[in-house]
């Protein structure tokens, strides 16, 4: 199973927020256009729309983590992978696993944790609630741990 966050913004969304954000910034360029004052305005606005894009990229990269979750009949590993940080690894065998969920009190509602192998870990905490249940519901399910 592979756990991944929602992104709401698409490439192509990218192109037209930066876009539209750049041709609108242009208007007052157009204004001075010819004048000394353009210099004196121009690396604001270019040093706006860098901002912007800088920004979007950074924040899209950031959502790029996702959690993957193998299950064999003797033996589980999860595994998150987070940008610009070493992946997290957690072992144990299935059948000493148990799946939790903490409607509340965790970091999150509908906190869900697989505890075993003298660790308890979340999985999931970047998913909607009602995914979180999901996976809770799957989880308890192939382990048999609840």
């Amino acid at each position: 199973m592979v756990l991944r966050p929602h992104k709401s913004l698409t490439p192509e969304g990218f192109v037209w927020v930066v876009g539209l954000t750049a041709s609108l910034m242009a208007l007052p360029v157009l204004a001075v256009f010819g004048t000394p004052v353009l210099w004196g305005l121009l690396p604001f606005v270019l040093a706006a729309i860098w901002a912007l894009w800088w920004g979007l990229k950074r924040s899209w990269s950031d959502r790029d983590l996702h959690e993957e979750l193998l299950l064999w009949d003797d033996h589980v590993t999860l595994t998150h992978i987070a940008p610009r940080r070493a992946p997290q690894t957690w072992e144990a065998n299935p059948y000493w696993v148990r799946v939790r969920i903490r409607p509340e009190g965790g970091k999150v509602t509908d906190y869900v944790t697989l505890k075993g192998a003298g660790r308890e870990v979340e999985i999931g905490a970047f998913l909607a609630p009602s995914e979180r249940r999901q996976i809770y519901d799957v989880l308890s399910r192939e382990m048999g741990g609840v």
